[in-house]
């Protein structure tokens, strides 16, 4: 269990790494700490994605519904906390991108692979 989390934890931080990364561009312009921001973001989201939604005993729909908006959400305050100064409406959208994408190539690699 945990290493198949580790798996999608790493996917997961691939793809919103290299879409937020250069989002974040504007509020930061040092490279080493958006890569270190958006993998702290996702540490402090991800573990309740992959661990705790699924077992609320929820329908699925419901469960990722639930699990991608806290996502989404975690990840927005923590930009909002670590670059005060950029936009809330830019570090929403990265946010919402980024987890947008890190769930597309996972339902892709799912239907593909089975994985």
């Amino acid at each position: 269990m945990i290493g198949q989390w580790l798996q999608a934890f790493a996917l997961t931080v691939g793809v919103e790494s290299a879409i937020a990364v250069p989002l974040l561009r504007a509020a930061d312009d040092r490279l080493w700490r958006r890569v270190a921001l958006v993998f702290f973001a996702n540490l402090a989201s991800h573990p309740a994605v992959w661990f705790i939604f699924p077992r609320m005993g929820a329908s699925y729909a419901v469960a990722l519904l639930a699990s991608e908006t806290w996502a989404v959400a975690i990840e927005a305050v923590f930009y909002l906390v670590t670059l005060p100064a950029a936009s809330r409406a830019r570090l929403l959208g990265v946010a919402m991108i980024a987890n947008g994408a890190s769930w597309g190539v996972g339902e892709v690699l799912h239907a593909t692979t089975g994985w």
